[in-house]
């Protein structure tokens, strides 16, 4: 079982209330994005957007602005198992089976934007994370890439302050006792380990690092950096 297929049965979508603190943050984000899209728009008259990691309710955020491009945009929502969850507008979406972090499932610039909401901290290893930064900024002119920060002090998966500061084993421990935020308790300690350490949550410089051509900048809640959002315009 692959960390993400894992990961969708294991964890609740956060984003289907739209008064979640999740789906309000994502709202304000997404107006970097909708910026990226018109430039894309004013260049071309129909753009492909590659979503890597992503699912089409992600993007309800966008419902309106979205209706007023139809016909001019064409979403591919790319995830290790595409039938995962079907896509039902299939006048707006594509789902694709295939790797983030696979350099070599697309042809480089095949797309007109990259997005990526909050993916890149599950893709694995350090490795697999730099492959997917150097996928993301070789498949389109632009990018969108979101992450959680790693110095937010309440970690935003397991939802418990200081959790991502914590010794592997000890936050594995705590997932065997107790639900801890989006994840059911996992008393199986191999599972709850693969758990735990499915989420890498980086820095700013990780992603200045990742991200080079980049302008990076930062959400804030009560002026406490909580995620980090790299973004490249063509």
């Amino acid at each position: 079982m692959t960390s993400q297929t894992l990961a969708a049965e294991t964890i609740a979508d956060p984003y289907s209330n739209p008064e979640s603190i999740e789906s309000r943050f994502r709202r304000a984000r997404f107006a970097r994005v909708e910026a990226l899209i018109e430039q894309a728009l004013d260049n071309r008259k129909a753009i492909d957007i590659i979503d890597l990691g992503g699912r089409e309710i992600y993007w309800t955020v966008g419902a309106e602005f979205l209706a007023r491009h139809r016909g001019r945009v064409r979403i591919h929502l790319v995830n290790l198992e595409s039938d995962l969850v079907p896509v039902r507008d299939t006048g707006l979406f594509e789902a694709h089976a295939g790797d983030a972090c696979d350099t070599h499932s697309y042809k480089a610039n095949a797309f007109d934007l990259v997005h990526s909401n909050s993916v890149i901290e599950h893709v694995g290893g350090w490795d697999r994370i730099g492959q997917f930064a150097d996928n993301v900024r070789r498949l389109a002119p632009r990018y969108f890439v979101q992450t959680p920060n790693f110095w937010f002090p309440l970690e935003p998966h397991f939802r418990v302050p200081g959790y991502q500061w914590l010794p592997a084993r000890w936050r594995t421990h705590l997932l065997q006792m107790r639900r801890l935020g989006f994840y059911d308790r996992e008393p199986d300690y191999r599972k709850a380990r693969s758990i735990v350490e499915e989420v890498k949550l980086l820095t700013r410089h990780d992603m200045a690092n990742l991200f080079p051509d980049a302008d990076i900048a930062m959400e804030r809640v009560a002026g406490l950096p909580k995620s980090i959002m790299a973004s490249r315009a063509a």
